[in-house]
């Protein structure tokens, strides 16, 4: 079932979104060769707890639930690094120099939640890695821009799709957007690519976490051991971005932004 959000609690997403941006931005500040994944973790979970939040994936078990043990998800942030796509798990690992960085985060304040993603080159990673990051960003604002009342989920899995294959890149489908709101994940599922199916009404008040995953190979990826990290199949580089947005009368509204 798709919920859609009043006016006030839209505003509640918009904190919890605002505290998602300003993790994102301190990590950028703190990100450089030599520092480990575990340090950029402790300082989000640090900000995100000083915010009143609390880190949407610590404890995660997936399928909306909380727990703890070794199926639980260890960390506040997932730190993905080059092949590694998205849900890397921060720990001793250091950054290098030429590396690109997917840092996703997501924040629960008073009850709603915010998730958002961006990654990052860390010193000269190539141009085929600085493309393939600037197009996934790319990627990201068309399917935003999509994101219209009066359309379709549709609209925003064809528009991501179009700039990936302009480029060449391949497009992850195993993984993909989704609704948010009470929950991390809800209804509807937002594919990165065309389904054949138009999908569910965006309405004002339906508020979506759309987020891209391209490769600079042919998309294909698998689950590590440790039952979180997917990584490509191929070892090809990947990029990862996402906003949590909200569907307005007026367009769409980027909710995980510091202004």
């Amino acid at each position: 079932m798709i919920t859609r959000k009043s006016p006030r609690e839209i505003e509640k997403m918009r904190r919890a979104g605002r505290i998602v941006a300003e993790v994102l931005a301190l990590i950028e500040s703190e990100l450089k060769p030599g520092v480990s994944t575990g340090h950029l973790d402790r300082l989000a979970e640090q900000l995100i707890r000083e915010e009143g939040a609390v880190p949407s994936f610590k404890g995660y078990l997936g399928g909306g639930r909380y727990g703890k043990g070794p199926r639980s998800f260890p960390a506040s942030t997932c730190i993905s690094i080059d092949s590694e796509v998205v849900h890397g798990i921060p720990g001793e690992r250091t950054i290098r120099d030429g590396s690109i960085v997917s840092v996703d985060v997501g924040a629960i304040l008073d009850g709603w939640h915010g998730d958002g993603a961006r990654t990052f080159i860390v010193g000269d990673a190539g141009e085929k890695a600085r493309e393939l990051v600037e197009t996934t960003r790319l990627a990201m604002m068309a399917g935003i821009g999509a994101a219209q009342a009066g359309g379709r989920v549709g609209d925003i899995s064809a528009a991501v799709e179009d700039v990936g294959k302009a480029h060449g890149f391949g497009i992850v489908r195993p993984f993909v957007g989704h609704g948010i709101g009470t929950d991390m994940h809800q209804e509807p599922q937002v594919p990165n690519y065309r389904t054949g199916s138009r999908g569910a009404e965006l309405q004002p008040g339906v508020c979506l976490a759309i987020e891209p995953m391209f490769t600079l190979g042919n998309g294909d990826v698998y689950v590590e051991p440790d039952g979180w990290t997917v990584n490509t199949v191929d070892g090809a580089l990947a990029a990862h971005f996402e906003h949590t947005i909200a569907v307005t009368d007026a367009g769409p509204e980027i909710l995980t932004s510091i202004t």
